[in-house]
């Protein structure tokens, strides 16, 4: 039985006395500002009053709530309101002038219509940084075309090379299209606040959500430039890496990375190959690409007469990289992801007791932590207005007027 964390409100952060103004919905914008949260950001999400972000209804629903949601919006404060009204409007140019970051991920030309354009926002507040976070970026031709994550995975190169030579390519199974740009946001905003600590000054961030994907694509471009070769889907193996790969065993299938060239002949005495592992044309891995289906083929014959437990014992022993593929259940019960805080167990605020990712990455003196569950819809409108100035005769005002819920 291994122990189930729970996370501890006191858990400091390298960024807490940060103040974040989050006016994204979805996955792209809210994953940054959730990522900045989780180091001790101060987050202030503004939704919209019916219904708020979209992703409180996204996939599996409990008590009315997306359980993604509760990943998604943890250590943020919810307030509610109509950007549509130009008080609405206003009341956000006034957080944006209290906060250190702004991130968006509208499509460009949204916040200029709403009178919160850059430079408006940086004369109130010069050290303001914006994130903005779009499908084309904020220039160039395509910038006023939507553009979703699946979109920009394939503009990005992703998209060709997932799935199985031949085949109609794939999803590879989460947004990572939008996780990627979320990510780079947060390395451009924690770059920005250290060229404000030293001039004073923010900046903009224009993050495009193809441009994102593009940078994580390898050689991909220089192969083509250099040789005018198009890299194609190769399903689940390394392209001229070998020998790594999947292979299938007698109840399930396994992975496999023993490409490096002392490996190699370690992984060939170990499936009891040695002669391809002695072979000179096979000592580097350029020979090995040439002959990579004959080495697949020895390995997956030798997989193929085991389980996955019976695989991974043998090569453990011998220190050859191996895994088997985990399903969300095998995450759950995995000794390792609990060990390192990777699984910790939050309350959500209905009360319920649920699994959710740990923090990334591990900071030894600031490592972060969960300080309070994912908010009601508005729940801290009242108090974020306050923290404005403004009184209760004017929250109930703006109440009454639906401006705020």
């Amino acid at each position: 039985m291994t122990e189930t964390r729970t996370p501890t409100a006191t858990t400091a952060g390298p960024l807490q006395g940060l103040k974040v103004l989050e006016m994204g919905q979805l996955i792209a914008g809210p994953f940054a500002a959730k990522t900045l949260g989780d180091f001790g950001a101060d987050v202030i999400k503004i939704e919209p009053p019916e219904g708020g972000d979209p992703l409180r209804q996204w996939r599996l629903i409990q008590d009315g709530t997306s359980v993604w949601w509760q990943v998604q919006s943890r250590n943020k404060r919810s307030i509610a309101l109509d950007l549509r009204q130009p008080e609405g409007q206003a009341i956000a140019r006034a957080l944006a002038a209290q906060a250190d970051v702004l991130v968006e991920n509208f499509r460009p030309g949204t916040l200029e219509a709403w009178g919160m354009d850059y430079e408006t926002l940086a004369a109130a507040n010069p050290g303001l940084i914006l994130l903005r976070i779009s499908g084309y970026g904020q220039t160039g031709p395509y910038r006023d075309k939507p553009g979703f994550g699946v979109v920009g995975e394939a503009m990005g190169g992703l998209r060709h090379l997932t799935g199985e030579p031949g085949r109609v390519p794939v999803r590879c199974g989460v947004s990572i299209g939008d996780t990627l740009a979320s990510l780079h946001g947060v390395i451009g905003i924690l770059a920005a606040l250290h060229h404000r600590h030293a001039t004073g000054r923010g900046q903009v961030i224009d993050v495009a959500l193809h441009e994102a994907v593009f940078n994580v694509m390898e050689s991909l471009l220089p192969e083509y430039s250099a040789f005018g070769a198009v890299r194609e889907p190769a399903g689940s193996a390394l392209p001229g890496i070998a020998p790594s790969n999947a292979y299938r065993c007698t109840d399930g299938q396994v992975l496999v990375a023993g490409n490096g060239d002392s490996i190699f002949k370690r992984l060939m005495k170990a499936i009891g190959r040695p002669d391809l592992g002695e072979r000179p044309d096979l000592a580097h891995n350029t020979g090995r690409v040439a002959a990579v289906a004959e080495i697949d083929g020895a390995i997956g014959d030798w997989t193929g007469q085991r389980t996955v437990s019976e695989v991974l014992t043998a090569l453990d022993a011998v220190n050859v990289p191996a895994g088997r593929i985990y399903t969300a259940r095998d995450i759950a019960e995995d000794p390792h992801y609990r060990a390192r805080d990777m699984i910790l167990t939050q309350r959500t605020r209905d009360g319920h007791e649920l699994d959710v990712p740990g923090i990334v990455p591990k900071l030894s003196a600031t490592p972060g932590g969960i300080r309070h569950p994912a908010p009601h819809l508005g729940e801290d409108t009242d108090a974020v207005l306050r923290e404005l100035g403004h009184s209760d005769e004017q929250i109930a005002a703006l109440r009454q007027r639906g401006l705020i819920r």
